[in-house]
């Protein structure tokens, strides 16, 4: 059986990326125009990680979608310790149409789309969030009315959600500005190959060590947070290493007066960011919206028609 997944950014062309977001655009504008599109199907979420977005956004897409969603929790099959990736990966693709795994190792990930005879996506891993990614520059070309040229500036950590942001702003033309603490910048080989692809679609990546670089000139000012769930044990350090990584009214000062707020939530407020997320220039509520209308068009790409 053929199937594709999403696993990582680099399981998408630029081309299927476009049409993502193309597809996105649809359906924002009329939600139930698809209503029937995968009725009798079944999305499995497997979640080892608490969600909010990611489990709402992908249980109301299906619904919407006409199909059928089951919430898999922790404790109900506790991969890799309670069952091996390898059987829960078979025995779940005989019952379902898809899976939405959402883990702590990538390579859990990896091993559940080597072994499932159905579509699996990627709600996120400790080395990408392709989802938000795509949700993401969904929202910076409704906004700003394009991809190409826009800068995006992201400051904080170089984790899972600015790798998939790499990846996903170099196959589209969007630049990107990463400023990050001394050893916190991103993945080597993520960067090396987000520089790949930035050269071949004429767009550009920088990496510094200072904020108020990265965002001069920027459309877009994105954070994360700097304590993701299971590095809790590291959290005293990283509050001091990030101190001078806050998006807040200063930093904003060194940016243009449009210059658009983003943060793929949940946000902390006092540490990686202040209430400038409250602000006239912040898009975070509809970032998150538009999770939904992403992950319709990506679900109606990996199981429609099939």
């Amino acid at each position: 059986m053929n199937k594709k997944n999403l696993i990582t950014i680099n399981d998408l062309s630029t081309l299927e990326i476009l049409e993502i977001l193309k597809t996105a655009k649809k359906l924002k504008k009329s939600p139930l125009s698809k209503k029937t599109a995968l009725k009798d199907r079944t999305l499995a979420l497997l979640f080892q990680k608490p969600s909010n977005r990611t489990r709402i956004s992908f249980e109301v897409a299906m619904v919407h979608l006409g199909g059928y969603v089951l919430y898999l929790s922790p404790r109900e099959i506790d991969m890799g310790k309670r069952e091996s990736v390898k059987d829960v990966a078979r025995v779940i693709s005989r019952y379902v149409d898809g899976v939405v795994a959402r883990v702590y190792s990538h390579q859990d990930v990896e091993a559940l789309a080597s072994y499932s005879d159905v579509p699996v996506i990627n709600g996120l891993s400790d080395l990408e969030h392709p989802c938000q990614a795509l949700s993401d520059i969904f929202t910076i070309q409704e906004k700003m009315g394009k991809l190409k040229g826009a800068v995006l500036a992201y400051v904080g950590d170089g984790n899972n959600v600015l790798n998939s942001l790499l990846l996903v702003c170099a196959k589209t033309g969007v630049n990107v500005k990463v400023a990050t603490p001394k050893g916190y910048e991103p993945q080597k080989a993520i960067l090396e190959n987000a520089l790949k692809f930035a050269k071949d679609n004429g767009s550009k990546i920088e990496v510094f060590n200072d904020a108020q670089e990265a965002v001069r000139e920027s459309d877009v000012v994105y954070t994360d947070v700097w304590v993701s769930m299971g590095q809790e044990d590291e959290r005293g350090k990283r509050l001091r290493d990030f101190e001078n990584f806050q998006v807040n009214e200063k930093l904003m000062k060194c940016a243009k007066k449009d210059t658009l707020i983003m943060h793929c939530l949940p946000a902390h407020r006092g540490e990686e960011v202040t209430d400038v997320i409250d602000g006239k220039n912040s898009v975070i509520y509809d970032q998150a919206e538009n999770r939904m209308h992403v992950q319709k068009a990506i679900l109606l790409k990996l199981l429609g028609k099939r």
